[in-house]
């Protein structure tokens, strides 16, 4: 197992839509195990396939140390297909470090997908792991969580996150 480079905004492969899992096998069990160990290692609690360059179909989650009853899961060709009710809380990414913002989202969804081993599952989320699956689905779709920001909140983050380079860069 190795611990891979997070792609970072605004690398192109992150607004990409991710093309479907075709099939399993061992580069793509390698590629989930490499994931796994790179969401622990972030630290985060989710991790999309385009986060680390590759662009298919492929979510990993680990909500367990904010609900303990949600063991890690691997989604492959994940799809919403129930959504209801809607909370507002704050959000962060790992692809856009160190900034967060208050995203809308449903607080109950119905999911979709196979498991590591080709199986269909249909998973149920509430509260954060619900969260945790759009967030994470949204980036298959090449949705950031500051694409969901309103006009005027998005274009702050992108003047912000334009100086924070400018000063990066000026260090260097």
């Amino acid at each position: 197992m190795a611990v891979l480079e997070i792609r970072k905004y605004p690398d192109e492969v992150l607004k990409r839509k991710a093309a479907p899992v075709e099939g399993i096998d061992d580069d793509l069990l390698r590629l989930v195990d490499d994931m796994i160990e790179t969401m622990y290692a972030a630290p985060g609690v989710g991790l999309a396939a385009p986060q680390v360059g590759v662009s298919i179909r492929l979510i990993v989650i680990d909500v367990s140390t904010r609900e303990e009853k949600q063991p890690l899961i691997v989604l492959i060709n994940p799809e919403i297909i129930e959504a209801e009710g809607f909370v507002e809380l704050e959000e962060g990414c790992l692809s856009v470090p160190e900034y967060t913002a208050p995203v809308t989202r449903a607080e109950r969804i119905k999911v979709r997908a196979l498991d590591r081993n080709g199986a269909p599952v249909v998973i149920e989320g509430i509260d954060i792991f619900a969260r945790a699956l759009q967030h994470e689905i949204d980036h298959l779709d090449g949705v950031l969580f500051i694409d969901r920001l309103s006009s005027i909140k998005r274009e702050f983050f992108k003047k912000r996150y334009r100086k924070a380079l400018r000063e990066i860069h000026a260090g260097a």
